[in-house]
Parts: C-alpha cells; structure tokens; sequence
C-alpha cells in the first residue's frame, strides 16, 4: 500500500511545470548548491518525498536552511551567507548563516529583553544574539525522510537579570499534497510547491516565570532571497492601520510600504533597512511574498488562539512590555554602522507571552509554502488566499 502511494506521488511530481525563469538561474541560486555546501556537516538533515526537498541543520539550532520544489536543480528558497559559512569564522552581534526558518527567542529589545546586557544602550553596538540561537548545536533525537526531531537544554538571562531554565523540542516535517491543501484551502494540481511545518515546544524547567520579571516567547524567522521585483503581502484587520508598527528601525518611506484595503504591500529588495509589527488586534495569521522575477508565491501560516498579550521586542525601556507583535516582515538593508547583513527579506512569526509555571509548556507551530508556476496559476491561489490579484501589485 505504501509503495502505491508513493508511485502516485511519483507521478504527481512529474506533471508539475518547470520554473518558466530557471533556463537562466544562477547556478548559485539552486538547492543543489546549496545542498553540496552543507551535505557533509554530519548534523545535516535532508528531508525529501518525491522532488520537494528540505535541508536543515542541527549545528545552526535545527535550522530550515533552504528548500526545493524542484530537486537539486530547483531554486534554492532560503537565503544562505555562502561566504560565512564557507570562511568558517565567528563574528560579533549575530552570525547570519542564513535559513527560511530559524528558532529565535523574545523579546529582542526592552527591560526583558535577551539581547542585551543589563545597563547597556539600546544600539546596534551592544546588540547581542544569545549562543543558544547563534552558534550552538541542537542534538537530533531521530529523523526519517519525512521529518525530523531535535531536542536541547539551555538556560539564558534576560536583561533585568531574570535566569530562565527551559527545554525545546523542535519537529520539522514535509507535508503532503492534502495535508498543504487542506491548509491552505485551494489546489495545488498543476503547480510545483513545497511546504513544511514546524512544532515548537518550550518547556519552563526551572522557576515559575512572572511578567512582571519578564518571561520568553518562541520567534522563528525566515530569510528568504529579496528580488527587486519582490512583494511581501500581509492582510490585516479593517480599521486598524494605526496599531501597525512600521518604525522599528525609521519610519518605512511611504514609497516602500502602501495600506489599502486591509493589505500591506511591503517592498522586499533588501535595499532599505525596514521592519513591520503586526500586533494581535491588527491581525490575520497570514503572510505571503511574491517575486515576479522568479515566479515564486511564498506563503507563512502559524497557529493563532486569540491571544492578546506579546511580548514587546523595541529598542527601549518600555512602559507596555506585553502589547508586542504576532507577526514581522523585515527588509534587510545598510544599518546604522553602514554595514548590511545580506541580500534577504524575512517573514516572522511568534507565540504569545505567558508565564509557565514550572513544568508547564507553551507551544507554537509554523507552516511554510513556496509555490511556482505560471503567474496565472499563482495568481488564482493569491485571489483565494488573500483577496488580490498579482497583476495589481505595485512592484514587478
């Protein structure tokens, strides 16, 4: 029965269309690149059914690090530093390997913040990632072709001094076609595509937690390669236009970022440092990307249960440190030293805040779609998924 499945999935793979752009891509730009750079760290996972592929890497914290919907020939979803990893050295701040999905830890800014040093400014100087989602290995507990465990202990302090002890369990699986579709709710026949999910389970191992001391969130970030032909979408409630955070590092000039009609259109051509907040009351647990120069639909979805309180990631001492954002959108740019991480944008998403009592958990899962086909084929999953055509977005 298994091997029946797997011939009509066999099948299905092969009547998917080629990329309508790949006769010219970068032969850099493909997953098998990517794969041939990292297939020997012996933390690496390959994770396959079919011609969709998913690369991740327990020495960078069981990071997503790229995707195909096209085997090793495909196009290379993720954005990797190629440079870095091939120099093999460590830098200060954060070491941006890269990755469409990365687990993080909030709040970055603020009282309770984990970036930052007790009594230090608020500065991109004294901004620090933590080892545990910089530069440490997460142990691979077992793993087959369709998913993978990974399992680590850690503790960290935040900036008012509070020490967390706490576990995670991070899962990484492929979904199949009527998994994705009844997902995302539209068919996926005909297109080429790839999706996962991610289950992310925190655990609180030591002390209860209180707010008022601070308390940790689960972020995951994706980066993924900007294009100047490249729009991030995300819808939001009616009405609430003023709740959107578009400051985070000056205000996004209105050329770059348009609201209308419940839709953000954010341009994603890491040109110009820029970043988004969705909070809670502004919310659709929803985000999408579209490259009209690589005919690629990016779509994120992550579980939401109404919560109202997030912990609050700005640069600052801040009077309300729960009224923080659900979902990010980040443009990567030169920043206030001149220097820029990459050529890359970034979904995000992040659990609510709650104080776990000891032994308590809190979890957060996140699903990721890259989808490729002609334009008129993309064009009909955007108008079901978010109400807009692709024809009338304002950069192509």
């Amino acid at each position: 029965m298994k091997a029946y499945y797997l011939l009509i999935l066999a099948g299905m793979m092969a009547c998917q269309p080629s990329k309508p752009s790949n006769t010219t891509m970068n032969p850099e730009n493909s997953f098998g690149y990517d794969y041939n750079l990292l297939k020997n760290d012996p933390t690496t996972v390959l994770l396959k059914q079919g011609n969709q592929q998913v690369l991740v890497l327990g020495k960078y914290q069981a990071r997503v690090m790229t995707s195909s919907s096209q085997g090793d020939a495909g196009f290379s979803y993720g954005w990797i530093n190629h440079e870095l990893i091939k120099s093999g050295k460590l830098g200060p701040h954060m070491n941006a390997f890269g990755g469409e999905e990365r687990f993080w830890l909030g709040p970055e800014g603020g009282q309770y913040s984990v970036y930052f040093k007790q009594g230090d400014p608020f500065t991109f100087e004294h901004w620090q990632t933590p080892e545990i989602i910089d530069t440490e290995t997460y142990p691979l507990v077992k793993s087959d072709s369709q998913k993978a465990l990974f399992h680590k202990d850690f503790e960290i302090e935040n900036y008012s001094g509070t020490k967390f002890k706490v576990s995670l369990d991070r899962e990484v699986a492929l979904l199949n076609q009527a998994e994705a579709e009844k997902q995302l709710q539209v068919s996926l026949e005909g297109i080429s595509w790839v999706g996962y999910q991610t289950n992310n389970v925190l655990k609180n191992t030591g002390q209860d937690w209180s707010k008022s001391t601070g308390v940790l969130s689960i972020w995951l970030l994706g980066m993924m390669k900007a294009s100047d032909q490249n729009t991030i979408l995300i819808p939001y409630q009616k009405g609430q236009e003023a709740a959107i955070n578009s400051a985070y590092f000056g205000q996004i000039p209105a050329e770059r970022l348009i609201k209308k009609d419940g839709m953000l259109y954010f341009k994603a051509d890491a040109n110009s440092r820029g970043k988004l907040g969705i909070p809670p009351k502004a919310l659709i647990p929803l985000a999408a990307s579209y490259d009209a120069a690589n005919h690629i639909l990016t779509i994120l979805q992550f579980d939401y249960q109404g919560e109202q309180e997030y912990v609050n990631s700005m640069w600052e001492i801040q009077e309300n440190p729960y009224q923080g954002d659900a979902l990010n959108a980040y443009n990567d740019g030169k920043n206030d030293t001149g220097t820029q991480m990459g050529k890359f944008y970034e979904l995000e998403s992040s659990s609510p805040a709650i104080a776990l009592a000891h032994g308590q958990s809190l979890r957060h899962v996140q699903r990721t779609f890259h989808l490729e086909g002609s334009e008129e084929q993309l064009n009909q999953v955007c108008q079901k998924l978010l109400g807009i055509k692709l024809l009338d977005l304002p950069w192509k």
